[in-house]
């Protein structure tokens, strides 16, 4: 049984060979590929990072925040062959850090030109340790080297060590060799762990244990993949290649996912204890492909065009290289052959940050059909030119995405049902003096006639989920319930969609019931603003979780809590006898610090809401209009005691909600303020300004439009800037949150100008703004708005089901996302930056807004 036959001998020694082969071909690969991308050197350049063809590698340009801490977005960062790929270098307290874990400040960045480097001070004041983190060219990539000053603080003896982080939607299902041993990254996490006593964790940002221990007193700590001083990722892969090696300790590889879904690759080596100096040095060598040139990135509208508007298509080039000097569209026929139908010239826009930009105008092709751009050999896929293009770009978003994120309701769609109802057992009063992990806290007191942990009856009804969580920010409540508003009053939208019934607590998708949909959004979110006014007796900051384990749970709303009243005389997971209370502490709260602004705000709202739900539901628009009178007399009150700022405000009085109140109200006095802020606000900054003095026009006397028109032409001549500062045309945001909602905005703006003024502002101006979220714009050329643009929408958006790597119809994203100095990102295969993935309900019903009044320039 356990001999070999002679041919069963050969064939083993014809597999060794070959297997000898295979790793001597690979070695070859692997020294041929530094070999190609040798004498390429990294310099140091003017924007203060480290760059050739191919790689930039960024030290500290963009730093750790104070507010969620680590967002995957800062620290020693790799860019490699026009994606970041690694990110968050520097001395870190967890092997994979989690969100809330602590991050370092960095006290002091310096860019020492003389001595080709850059350092950065590293500080964590919890434990009075700094250290110091020094990058430096080497050979083909770049020499990190850490110095302490000081030796490690003993309660940091065995936690600090120096992490560099792969993004895993690079790196999965691509080979690694960790010295010479051959794995492969896995597509899902994989990792072994162990549990330790919370006592050995270090102290986490303000005291939350980002990994639940029900109980147990344990935490969970990742162990890692590997180990090893030399640690090559993807051989397999050159785009992604990069050689890790090490004298001073081992490099551990671990799969942050094992914690968190949004976790990454983590590469990391331990910092000794009781030395100072040098006390650890990496060299990380990324390879750059010898003559790699970024592919074009042509730019255009995924939903197409309609006949008659201008139609350009911007191309997005590596600097090195050179444009061509056509571009040809080819109409595809009803046979399945594509025949070209058009040839245009190039034009050169310039350079616009770290790419140089062209473009190519196809205006006059008007024939309706199927076409695509063929830019040399690259040919992007196709679209429509058809008078309806644009007919159901908000149907998704109105039918789909909003209603599901209705809280306080089930919601069903067709054999699925996207969430249960949530939070039945209704929210507690938050304690004085608590900080909030999603940035809110309560003040000394509670403002109410609660205290503290006493439950609040009567909140969870109506309302909608932020965002990607499932609170409800009552400040973005109020602004959609001001949407929905505005988009009934402007367009009297009646498709119907949606049945909601708010007896059942059911909502069910295309199913007509007969009533609106924009209605009924307003109904919803009016319910919970009229429920806070009357029972806390004002606005809440929010409604939100209360044990950081459930406010980053993904999955179904109803199973964030256990829908029981926690019960003290209850055990941790016991339930009582008559099933109505349980020992579970996961009940959410409501954070009721009075802000009279917030309260104004509400005011106005709730005006505004009274008026749309007139005839509908009779008695909650008398409801809305009676708590908006009272907190406007009270609000107006407290905002009365505050001291004036430099512009005599008081913190809450503003140009919009003096407009509503006076359209609400007809009072003379909301007429008097609003005109006294306006002009003064028009002269400081028209763009920002400018739409709210549009809504008044239809309100307001002809000497009113008349003094406006000189600030229409100073718009105008913002519009024309735009043109000169970047090849869009539109606003773009370059803050850690992208700027879909400037374009949004601007886009709104527009389309109410140029009907007002049509003299002056040019409706086309509009079809930028729709062109940019529907793909004409930087990284990439995929649709911002989900499911919208039929061939190519993004995929993947950070919604509540981000864990799913999916998304949500119509969900519009923030977009891209602006690296310093000069990186916009968007990424489509990893959710999980909120910044440019996560769509809002405020921002999506702004999008509701835009849609409308852009198909109504289109009529």
């Amino acid at each position: 049984m356990g001999c070999f036959t002679h041919q069963q001998l050969c064939r083993k020694r014809i597999l060794n060979n070959m297997n000898r082969l295979t790793i001597l071909s690979l070695a070859m690969l692997l020294l041929g590929t530094f070999h190609y991308a040798s004498g390429q050197e990294l310099k140091l350049n003017k924007l203060e990072y480290f760059e050739k063809q191919g790689v930039n590698v960024l030290v500290y340009n963009n730093l750790f925040t104070g507010g969620f801490n680590d967002e995957k977005n800062a620290g020693i960062e790799l860019i490699h062959h026009g994606v970041r790929t690694a990110q968050g270098g520097a001395v870190r307290l967890s092997n994979t850090p989690e969100q809330w874990d602590l991050v370092p400040d960095i006290s002091n960045r310096k860019v020492d030109r003389a001595s080709n480097n850059i350092e950065a001070t590293l500080r964590y004041k919890d434990y009075d340790f700094n250290s110091r983190v020094v990058v430096t060219p080497k050979g083909k990539g770049v020499e990190i080297s850490v110095y302490l000053d000081k030796p490690l603080p003993k309660a940091l003896e065995g936690a600090a060590g120096f992490n560099l982080e792969f993004l895993p939607s690079q790196y999965w299902g691509k080979a690694y060799l960790m010295d010479g041993r051959y794995n492969r990254f896995p597509r899902y996490v994989v990792g072994n762990t162990v549990t330790r006593p919370n006592s050995e964790k270090p102290k986490q940002f303000k005291g939350y244990n980002t990994s639940d221990d029900r109980g147990t007193g344990k935490f969970i700590d990742p162990l890692p993949l590997e180990k090893g001083r030399s640690f090559l990722l993807a051989p397999d892969e050159p785009s992604r290649l990069v050689k890790i090696t090490t004298q001073d300790a081992d490099l551990m590889l671990y799969d942050g996912r094992v914690l968190a879904q949004n976790g990454w690759f983590v590469v990391r080596s331990m910092l000794p204890a009781g030395k100072t100096g040098k006390v650890l040095t990496w060299t990380v060598e990324p390879n750059a492909i010898n003559g790699w040139v970024r592919e074009p990135n042509i730019g255009f509208s995924q939903v197409g065009y309609i006949p008659a508007q201008q139609k350009v298509a911007v191309i997005e080039l590596d600097k090195k290289d050179k444009p061509l000097q056509t571009a040809s569209l080819y109409k595809v026929g009803e046979d399945g052959n594509a025949t070209p139908v058009y040839s245009g010239k190039i034009s050169s826009w310039g350079d616009y940050f770290k790419y140089h930009y062209a473009k190519f105008d196809f205006t006059s092709v008007k024939t309706p059909g199927i076409y695509y751009i063929q830019y040399g050999k690259f040919k992007t896929n196709n679209f429509l030119i058809e008078n309806g293009v644009y007919d159901k770009i908000t149907d998704a978003t109105s039918d789909i995405w909003i209603p599901i994120h209705m809280n306080h309701m089930a919601v069903n769609e067709g054999y699925r049902v996207w969430h249960g109802e949530p939070f039945k057992e209704g929210y507690r009063q938050a304690p004085p003096n608590t900080d909030h992990f999603d940035l809110h806290a309560q003040g000394p007191t509670t403002d109410t006639r609660y205290k503290a942990l006493e439950l609040i009856p009567g909140l969870n009804v109506g309302g909608y989920f932020d965002a990607g969580d499932f609170d409800i920010e009552t400040g973005a409540n109020i602004s959609v319930v001001q949407n929905f508003v505005r988009t009934w009053e402007y367009f009297k939208p009646s498709r119907d969609q949606t049945f909601v019934s708010q007896k059942q607590r059911y909502v069910d998708l295309h199913r007509p019931d007969g009533t609106p949909d924009v209605l009924q959004f307003i109904e919803h979110g009016t319910l919970n603003l009229v429920a806070q006014a009357k029972i806390i007796g004002h606005m809440s900051q929010t409604l939100s979780n209360a044990v950081l384990d459930n406010y980053h749970h993904l999955g179904d709303a109803a199973s964030l809590t256990d829908g029981l009243p926690y019960n003290p005389a209850l055990g941790p997971h016991e339930v009582a006898p008559d099933g109505k209370s349980s020992g579970v502490k996961d009940d959410m709260w409501a954070f009721t610090s009075r802000n009279p602004g917030l309260d104004f705000n509400a005011a106005t709202t709730l005006a505004a809401a009274s008026r749309a739900l007139k005839g509908y539901n009779d008695s909650l628009a008398a409801s809305a209009l009676e708590q908006s009178k009272r907190l406007l007399i009270e609000a107006t009150e407290l905002l009365g005691k505050r001291p004036q700022d430099s512009l005599g405000r008081r913190g809450g009085s503003n140009i919009a909600t003096n407009l509503q109140l006076y359209i609400s109200t007809r009072e003379q006095q909301y007429l008097d303020k609003f005109q006294e802020l306006l002009w003064p606000a028009l002269d400081r900054n028209v763009t920002f300004t400018l739409l709210t003095a549009l809504d008044a026009i239809p309100h307001l006397d002809a000497a009113y439009k008349e003094k406006l028109r000189p600030y229409v032409v100073k718009y105008n001549d913002y519009i024309k800037g735009l043109e000169k500062d970047n090849p869009y045309g539109v606003p773009i945001g370059l803050g850690n949150w992208a700027g879909s909602g400037d374009v949004m905005n601007f886009g709104t703006t527009v389309c109410f100008a140029s009907k007002y003024f049509p003299e002056i502002i040019d409706a086309s101006h509009a079809f930028k703004a729709a062109g940019y979220l529907f793909g004409s714009h930087p990284y990439h050329n995929y649709s911002l708005v989900a499911t919208v643009g039929a061939t190519r929408p993004k995929a993947m958006f950070y919604g509540n089901n981000r864990a799913d790597f999916s998304f949500i119809p119509g969900n519009v994203a923030p977009g891209l996302l602006f690296r310093k100095p000069d990186h916009f990102e968007n990424y489509d295969d990893w959710p999980f930056f909120w910044g440019q993935n996560e769509g809002t309900i405020a921002g999506n019903t702004s999008y509701l807004i835009f849609g409308s009044a852009f198909k109504n320039v289109i009529k």
